[in-house]
């Protein structure tokens, strides 16, 4: 067999990767079951109308077909998702009479897309999502919530720091109508373009394709020029001159976000009101989120969501919602394929069981069992080679601890050594324990590394 060509847009990571990856998840998991989330699997295909529902291009879906039917008549109708929210939508559906309203949920789980795979972005990837939805009507304080729970989560985890981008599509909607915008929705589609089209650009679409006049496009992106870390904004806004009640309605919510995170934020994660967010999606009713990561801002937003007041309606009953998307995939290869992020060991193992020689495997398991026991992660020697080499095998692999066994299989005493400092101390297996930080492996931050160049 010939060496296999690595897939493009399919990350695979090393073991080492992969335990930076489980501790983000289990932090990640922790927090939001702290806060009351239930946990969500969906399944990871869905009816190809449930998937375009929402204006996706078809382009983007993986489509279903048995490999028998070779000239496609065997179209399955379904497609693997390309994101969470619409597979949560559908299940709220299908169990709303088994729910219990309102209703708070996560979900780690992998998507596809088939897009140019680059960096950050991925054919198969995986995302953390949070979302509360209710039964027709959803309070505010849960836009709140969510952006809470998740700044807990992100601002614990060993990351560049991050910036929650937020918004309200009612304070810039009314704002809009209130200069006389003939198309409100047009002006957001075109706004949300910012951080890929110059102002000059983004100025003359506003007025060539939403029909605004000149004037009217400057305020637009005075609009979008206003960010604040507290509620200053609202002044700023209030200073252009516009008004319009549905924007009074928008600076408010915007200010009980940010009030409402100010408990939270700190040099690892700050929440930032700023007005140039749009997200473009039309399903947007009011709070909008982007994520970002400081020092790697080329990958554009790690994260986002917001409010939808129609997550999903079976023609009688509308479930509305407002939910969070961080893309663990899309932050983390970069950080790891970098050096950013690495762990301190490749195996989850804290101590390597030791080999006298080849008839002592008996008494080496025993004590591994014992270790095993009180839930210390333990693994014996492959070998019975010199303790030297023994030692050096712990050594590439990262396990910080190598127990040496005197006595038989029912005794299980001897000594351990701390390969890293050579200090050594007898152990008894039903009492020693390593220090906690060298239970599981630890996730390593390399300063030099810390940002994007």
């Amino acid at each position: 067999m010939t060496k296999p060509t690595p897939l493009s847009g399919f990350p695979e990571l090393l073991p080492a990767q992969r335990a930076v990856e489980q501790h983000v998840i289990d932090r990640l998991r922790r927090t939001f079951e702290l806060h009351g989330f239930a946990s969500l699997e969906t399944r990871a295909v869905e009816p190809m109308d449930q998937l375009l529902r929402k204006g996706e291009t078809s382009k983007e879906v993986y489509v279903l077909r048995r490999l028998h039917d070779l000239d496609g008549s065997g179209d399955s109708g379904m497609g693997l998702h390309f994101d969470l929210t619409v597979p949560f939508a559908r299940y709220v559906l299908e169990n709303a009479g088994r729910l219990e309203f309102p209703f708070r949920r996560y979900q780690i789980q992998k998507a596809w897309r088939g897009e140019r795979p680059q960096e950050g972005r991925f054919r198969e990837f995986t995302q953390a999502d949070i979302d509360v939805v209710a039964r027709d009507d959803l309070p505010f304080h849960f836009d709140v919530e969510v952006a809470r729970v998740m700044a807990d989560a992100l601002s614990g985890l060993p990351l560049p720091p991050m910036r929650l981008r937020v918004n309200n599509r009612k304070l810039i909607e009314g704002f809009y109508r209130g200069i006389g915008a003939p198309d409100p929705a047009a002006v957001i589609t075109i706004i949300d373009k910012l951080d890929k089209m110059s102002t000059d650009a983004v100025a003359a679409s506003l007025v060539a394709d939403a029909g605004l006049s000149d004037v009217q496009a400057q305020q637009c992106l005075r609009l979008a020029e206003i960010e604040s870390t507290d509620t200053t904004f609202a002044d700023r806004v209030r200073g252009l001159g516009v008004a319009h009640e549905l924007l009074e309605v928008g600076i408010a919510e915007l200010e009980a976000v940010v009030e409402g995170c100010a408990s939270v934020a700190g040099p690892r994660f700050q929440v930032v009101a700023s007005l140039s967010l749009a997200r473009g999606l039309d399903y947007y009713t009011g709070t909008v989120f982007e994520i970002y990561m400081d020092g790697f801002e080329n990958l554009k937003s790690v994260g986002g969501g917001g409010r939808y007041d129609a997550l999903a309606s079976d023609g009688r009953t509308t479930y509305p919602g407002v939910g969070l998307s961080f893309g663990i995939s899309r932050t983390l290869v970069p950080l790891l394929s970098r050096g950013v992020l690495s762990a301190d060991r490749s195996v989850p193992s804290a101590v390597l069981v030791a080999l006298v020689d080849d008839d002592a495997r008996e008494t080496s398991d025993a004590v591994a069992q014992r270790l095993r026991a009180r839930g210390i992660p333990t693994e014996v020697a492959a070998s019975a080679q010199k303790f030297g080499k023994q030692i050096r095998y712990a050594e590439r692999r990262g396990i910080p601890f190598v127990w040496f066994p005197e006595g038989d299989a029912t005794e299980g005493t001897g000594r351990v050594r701390d390969i890293r400092s050579g200090k050594q101390v007898d152990a008894d297996p039903d009492v020693w324990e390593p220090p906690a930080d060298d239970l599981r492996p630890r996730v390593v931050t390399s300063p030099t590394k810390e940002h994007h160049e």
